[in-house]
């Protein structure tokens, strides 16, 4: 069990660092020695998502950061995260921050560049399982 778990954070730590490289649970779970099927249950039952959804999380907010930025294309950013797809990534990141990558770019962000990274980061993490809209953050 305790083997499992450093394979799992380490599966974790290279989605992580490599987000924008191409990914895949097969062979995460190759790197951890274990099955697909086993390593999917596991990295669940461990940190409460799947690994694409894990993955898919940490694409979006790299995104995020991106069209903050505003000098890159939504198409460009999509490419830089490690999406092969406009389509997917443009209906995932709707889903997970409530409005299109088009409209998160068009509008301003100077409000939070006073807030901390390591707090900005609470804030606009993109929120799973169709939350969207509701506060994100510690509550009181």
């Amino acid at each position: 069990m305790t083997a499992d778990l450093a394979a799992l954070r380490r599966a974790r730590d290279t989605m992580d660092r490599d987000y924008a490289r191409p990914l895949d649970v097969p062979a995460l779970a190759r790197a951890a020695h274990m099955s697909a099927g086993h390593f999917s249950r596991s990295f669940r039952a461990a940190f409460g998502e799947t690994p694409y959804s894990y993955l898919m999380t940490r694409r979006i907010e790299r995104a995020k950061a991106l069209l903050r930025r505003g000098d890159l294309t939504v198409t460009e950013v999509c490419f830089e995260v490690g999406c092969s797809s406009l389509g997917s990534f443009s209906s995932r990141f709707t889903e997970l921050v409530g409005e299109s990558p088009s409209a998160y770019r068009a509008r301003r962000h100077d409000q939070s560049a006073a807030i901390p990274a390591c707090f900005a980061k609470i804030f606009t993490r993109p929120v799973r399982n169709g939350e969207a809209g509701h506060a994100a953050g510690p509550v009181a």
